[in-house]
């Protein structure tokens, strides 16, 4: 199991969320602690870096990590919303 991290400006922005954003942002999580792996490269030319990012919300959210493998952690990036 993966531990999640969020940085200090990751959780402002968590913080910034509505309310309709976060159920599925906490479903994210519970993904990204057991498979974090399976979303998607932040860059295409890369497609096995550990920057990586997963939509949410429908698409309207994006929440962008990277994965610390040798840690067993994934520290939160970015959380954007559109929504």
């Amino acid at each position: 199991m993966y531990q999640i991290l969020p940085m200090p400006e990751a959780i402002d922005q968590i913080d910034a969320l509505p309310g309709e954003a976060l159920a599925s942002l906490a479903e994210v999580f519970a993904v990204l602690q057991l498979k974090p792996w399976e979303g998607e490269p932040q860059h295409k030319g890369n497609p096995d870096g550990a920057v990586r990012r997963w939509l949410f919300g429908g698409g309207a959210g994006q929440l962008t990590y990277v994965i610390l493998e040798n840690k067993r952690e994934v520290y939160i990036l970015m959380v954007l919303w559109l929504g």
